[in-house]
């Protein structure tokens, strides 16, 4: 073991020597490594960024949520349109039949949305504003947290109370330091009162529903004012959680016959409406980021072809530069494994040095763009220690054959050499 150890210490003091004593041999020979490794990891790193990004912006969707839609979200847009686009819209309908007759739903909600609205408090006003009218149960299925005030009572959502929640960036806009619980807002030209305020949900671009920009009220309410119709052009969405223990599938299939007679459809007739889930999103994004992971894998896998080039050109080097010590270690009974072992090591810690030099770079790469950018990139340390092990894979390669060569010359012949 001692013997192992000073194998490593004695080839990492030569690994060190050659990249001092040939500064520019050295540095053109383990650019091929650091770029390599740097666009491979850098990809991954951007990809896994986007991707964990995007995912959490879906997973306020619920995994265990299906939604009623015209169009299933696993499938290209493109492709037939124009039979989805003919498909009725969810409805209020839909959701009263959901809610008396499905047993294995915990909770369902029917929400819907509109914009173009002005909200004032005294001489402060928000324009543009999303609002969103929700069925009571909405909170609960959603997990929407209140950091200030209250959600609205049973009795103030059945008759449709003029109360609202507002998002955090909302209340910040129209009331700044004032504290807004309480206070009276216009709102459709009526007066509202506000319960609450939400949790900030933060700056992810891609949050599903911008809740930190929401005025939220009670569905009675919102129908007071705007047209809640089947054929009215505004967003809607039906959504179902599972109860505990509940299969999806197994709800999936329970909400498809509630709706198929509730829609009056017949036995043989094709169903007009999609029940999605949050799997159907996964699977789409996930092919979409193995996509990109290859194409960073392909890169990168160029440059460290050259890069294993220039790394076991430095190898042959480094074995015919030194074949004269060679030749006396064996002569003073070094094994063959010994020699072969100690050019591996160094063509190891060569390019090791050369991929934390990429991995560097990529961290320092990542801190700028996230500075620039509304998410935040990051080196996972799956990442860290996937380059890690692709630059010991290159020095291994790298140096095995001339390892093998250095270990194969005889010591007379070395020594004379």
């Amino acid at each position: 073991m001692k013997v192992f150890f000073k194998i490593i210490y004695e080839s990492m003091v030569q690994a060190l020597q050659s990249l001092i004593g040939n500064k520019l041999r050295t540095f053109l020979s383990l650019l091929g490594i650091t770029i390599g490794i740097f666009c491979i990891i850098a990809v991954k790193s951007a990809v896994d960024s986007l991707e964990q990004s995007i995912k959490s912006g879906f997973n306020e969707l619920g995994s265990d949520v299906l939604y009623v839609d015209k169009m299933p979200w696993g499938e290209d847009p493109n492709q037939n349109y124009w039979k989805y686009a003919k498909r009725p819209d969810a409805s209020y309908k839909d959701y009263e039949a959901i809610s008396e007759k499905s047993k294995l739903s915990y909770k369902s909600a029917f929400t819907v949305f509109t914009g173009g609205k002005t909200i004032k408090y005294k001489s402060s006003s928000v324009s543009n504003t999303f609002i969103m009218g929700s069925t009571y149960d909405y909170q609960q299925l959603q997990n929407l947290e209140i950091e200030r005030g209250r959600y609205l009572t049973q009795q103030e959502y059945i008759t449709g109370a003029n109360k609202l929640v507002l998002g955090f960036q909302t209340a910040q806009a129209l009331f700044n330091t004032i504290d807004p619980i309480g206070k009276y807002v216009k709102l459709f030209g009526q007066k509202y009162q506000v319960i609450g305020v939400l949790k900030s949900e933060g700056d992810n671009p891609f949050n599903f529903l911008n809740f930190d920009e929401v005025l939220w009220v009670s569905f009675p309410n919102i129908k007071r004012f705007v047209n809640t119709n089947e054929n009215s052009r505004i967003g809607r969405m039906l959504n179902i959680k599972a109860k505990e223990g509940v299969d999806v599938q197994e709800l999936k299939g329970e909400i498809t016959s509630i709706l198929r007679a509730s829609r009056r459809l017949k036995p043989k007739e094709e169903k007009n409406f999609a029940l999605n889930e949050l799997s159907a999103l996964s699977g789409v994004l996930d092919s979409v980021f193995g996509v990109l992971n290859i194409v960073g894998l392909l890169i990168g896998f160029f440059a460290l072809l050259v890069g294993m080039f220039s790394v076991a050109n430095i190898m042959f080097v480094s074995v015919k530069e030194r074949t004269n010590i060679i030749g006396i270690k064996k002569a003073l009974g070094a094994q063959r494994f010994i020699i072969l072992l100690e050019f591996l090591i160094e063509s190891i810690i060569l390019c090791l040095i050369g991929g934390l030099i990429g991995l560097v770079l990529v961290v320092t790469i990542l801190k700028i763009i996230s500075s620039l950018i509304p998410f935040e990139m990051y080196l996972s340390m799956y990442n860290v220690v996937f380059g890690v092990s692709a630059s010991v894979i290159v020095g291994i390669i790298s140096g095995i054959i001339p390892a093998i060569q250095a270990s194969k010359l005889d010591p007379v012949v070395a020594m004379r050499g």
